[in-house]
């Protein structure tokens, strides 16, 4: 019988530190401080020294911290922010969650980021926000970003969900807008066992409202001076992270090795493979290819006994819960097809050299 490949191989990631997660969870239930404390100060002390950036605010989900982070720039009704469509329903989510219209601006076809070059037409007297997604772990063109967002008088918020560890003209992806935001979803580069998330930057004012927004706008035990949420990351998860953070990084090149065979096994077939600037460090949250015959190949694949998924196959313009923004069919044609012909392969650090052939060998028997 075939072996399966999956997309992601979480068992074999906790079969090798699994004496330090084991630790940490039980330093946890030792000690029964499961809400923020120590273990979630220390891990959000960590991972702001390891983005190049001053503070950082744990909190329960992604999404979450979009949310926060775009109150926290004071978005609301009548507001504007501008993003791709081609991402994760989370980034528009948490846009309309605050009663402002996301704004979509198009892909560049090669990076599967905003184009920075179409920003600029996108921008209104209503613009507050300009929300760049690192997709797939491949930063996008900041230079370019920030510099339409100086001369408009805009913040920017890094949606850094998939981008853990990447890094743009020698620092982090996190370290450029006014915020970031990141997602530790179990299957990320850093991933928790669970939902998580964080809030990164060097603005104090902006991070005490993060902060204070988090936890139910409190100033105090009893004392809240505005309404705020339920958004705290545990300290179960806290500690499981500050774990795994020690490993990113040789996780993260464990995946651009991986990423480079790959493209080094497609070389030379009709594949479209990831293009990665020498300014940038992707860190191949995902390995993500093109092909016209994407569905027929999906199914091929998994028949092959091999885990592919589709990130992501209806662009959010397309979603039915955006109907109303009255964007069509044929406003975003790159992202659209993109979305028709990509799909994930395989792709993490303890991927085997065997295991790759077999993929590389089911795509080309399909692709020729």
């Amino acid at each position: 019988m075939t072996t399966h490949i999956p997309l992601v191989d979480l068992q074999a990631q906790y079969a090798r530190i699994k004496p330090e997660i084991d630790s940490a969870i039980q330093r946890v239930l030792d000690h029964c401080g499961f809400i923020l404390g120590p273990e979630v100060q220390a891990f959000e002390e960590a991972f702001a020294a390891y983005c190049g950036v001053e503070q950082a605010v744990g909190v329960a989900t992604g999404t979450a911290a979009l949310h926060l982070a775009l109150l926290a720039c004071g978005v609301g009704p009548g507001d504007e922010v501008i993003t791709t469509p081609f991402t994760f329903f989370a980034s528009g989510e948490a846009i309309s969650q605050t009663g402002a219209r996301p704004v979509f601006v198009d892909i560049d076809a090669r990076s599967y980021n905003i184009d920075a070059e179409r920003i600029e037409a996108a921008i209104t007297p209503r613009t507050k926000v300009i929300m760049p997604v690192h997709l797939y772990g491949q930063p996008a063109e900041m230079d370019a970003i920030l510099d339409i967002a100086r001369r408009h008088g805009l913040r920017v918020i890094e949606d850094a969900a998939q981008a853990h560890g990447a890094v743009y003209r020698g620092r982090r992806v996190g370290s450029f807008g006014d915020l970031a935001c990141f997602s530790f979803y179990p299957s990320k580069n850093l991933g928790c066992y669970g939902d998580g998330g964080l809030v990164v930057s060097s603005d104090g004012e902006l991070m005490g409202r993060v902060r204070k927004l988090r936890d139910h706008g409190r100033v105090s035990k009893y004392e809240h001076d505005e309404l705020g949420w339920g958004y705290r990351l545990d300290a179960l998860q806290a500690a499981i992270l500050s774990v795994k953070l020690r490993y990113l990084d040789e996780w993260n090149a464990a995946r651009r090795a991986r990423a480079a065979r790959y493209n080094e096994l497609f070389a030379h077939t009709e594949v479209i493979t990831p293009a990665a600037p020498a300014h940038v460090q992707h860190i191949y949250h995902c390995y993500v290819i093109r092909t016209p015959r994407r569905d027929e190949l999906v199914e091929h694949l998994k028949a092959q006994g091999i885990g592919v998924v589709i990130h992501y196959p209806l662009p959010l313009h397309l979603q039915p819960a955006y109907r109303g923004l009255g964007y069509r069919r044929g406003d975003f044609p790159v992202s659209e097809a993109c979305a028709d012909e990509v799909v994930s392969l395989p792709m993490y650090p303890e991927l085997s050299d065997e295991q790759q052939q077999r993929v590389v060998q089911a795509v080309v028997e399909f692709v020729g």
